[in-house]
């Protein structure tokens, strides 16, 4: 048996039999469902139902096809099983979960209905504060650290009646190295490949059926490499569409939260849910959440692509550009048109980023360094040191 299928599949479907499947009558009839009703027992044959979509298990629960404690119970085991192979989760929080599964399935059965988060499994970056649960960020310096209170887009998840499996492993302080004291995370596909960067938790989680949908944050790409590496949909989201209140900082004029799920609509599913004003954060838009569903059937035909064919191939290998090609004609097969355009030379704009990211990390984490650069890994602790000595005036 491959690798693939030993820490990928565990049930009696193929991942791509899973993925495309559509609607909850699809996933009923996959899954062998007895159509149970009122206070009738309702059944579900659990194999393989970790790779179905946010969607698909939503249709399942709302229609009383299958109780939140039951599918909340399955994650779980799975979690035992397959997490310490892969190191996805930082914290798993066994009993918060199945309280949360319970009251979901009470408010479901009175007719309380919140909507396609109610009573599905998530998982959240490890730098979104969790009310009486551990916010490490990845650092041995927030090792001890528990807030009492939940981030904004935790509190809009919970709302959402979304389940909390757990917090997700990180790079240390959402840069891109880790600290010798946690985890790395592994990739599900093959452990010789790249987990992404530092929502790579949420990246290997997601990917590894461990959540139905998780949350990262993206600085500088740390939603888009991890969604890249394991094979996932990721979306930095416009800056103060998602709050980022109760989020360990990076740098706070750059960093985003966003979510990390196994298809596009899903990923609508959750932006929905955690987006919009926060009066808590001044940085979020005071401006009304789009429907994120609404256009999501509408098609390509008439958009216009842009394509920058050096920019995008040189110094990348040949399967990916060839698979970018293939991705790129089957668009254009269904009516998009790709533009020839021309990317403006970054190099300056890269070095600004790194020296933006450093003064800011230096500021965010004032009260712990240098006090107690020890804790710290290398890699980060030269950010925090190149950070502390750039000055305001080459800052600004």
């Amino acid at each position: 048996m491959s690798q693939y299928e030993r820490l990928a599949t565990g049930g009696n479907l193929t991942r791509r039999e899973l993925l495309v499947m559509a609607g909850g009558a699809g996933v009923a009839a996959q899954f062998g469902c007895s159509l149970g009703r009122g206070d009738a027992p309702a059944t579900v044959d659990l194999a393989g139902l970790h790779y179905a979509s946010l969607m698909d298990v939503a249709a399942l629960l709302r229609a009383g096809e299958l109780s939140a404690v039951d599918l909340t119970q399955f994650m779980l085991d799975r979690i035992e099983r397959i997490d310490p192979q892969l190191r996805g989760y930082a914290t798993v929080m066994t009993e918060q979960a199945l309280a949360d599964a319970r009251r979901a399935d009470e408010e479901i059965r009175a007719g309380s209905y919140r909507g396609p988060l109610h009573g599905v499994p998530v998982g959240v970056k490890d730098l979104c504060y969790t009310r009486g649960v551990h916010t490490m960020g990845g650092s041995a310096v927030l090792a001890d650290f528990v807030p009492d209170y939940d981030a904004t887009t935790v509190l809009r998840l919970r709302e959402a009646g979304a389940v909390l499996l757990g917090k997700l492993n990180m790079t240390e302080g959402a840069g891109l190295g880790y600290n010798p004291g946690f985890q790395l995370p592994v990739n599900p596909w093959d452990d010789g490949l790249w987990p992404g960067a530092s929502s790579s938790g949420s990246g290997v989680a997601t990917a590894a059926g461990l959540c139905f949908a998780s949350l990262g944050s993206d600085t500088g790409g740390s939603i888009r490499y991890p969604s890249m590496a394991n094979g996932i949909v990721g979306l930095k989201p416009t800056y103060g569409r998602v709050s980022r209140y109760g989020v360990l900082t990076l740098a706070e004029t750059l960093d985003h939260v966003g979510p990390m799920t196994r298809n596009v609509t899903d990923a609508a599913v959750v932006l929905e849910a955690i987006a919009g004003y926060d009066p808590n954060d001044p940085t979020t838009l005071d401006a009304p959440v789009p429907d994120m569903l609404a256009e999501l059937g509408r098609g390509v035909e008439g958009l216009r692509i842009g394509l920058d064919r050096e920019y995008a191939t040189a110094g990348v290998d040949q399967s990916w550009v060839d698979a970018m090609d293939v991705a790129l004609g089957t668009l254009e097969g269904l009516g998009a048109e790709v533009v020839a355009i021309t990317v403006p030379e970054l190099g300056e704009a890269a070095g600004a980023l790194v020296m933006i990211i450093s003064y800011e990390a230096a500021q965010a984490h004032a009260a712990t360094f240098p006090s107690r650069s020890s804790d710290y890994g290398e890699f980060f602790r030269e950010v925090l040191e190149g950070g502390s000595a750039m000055g305001a005036q080459a800052y600004a």
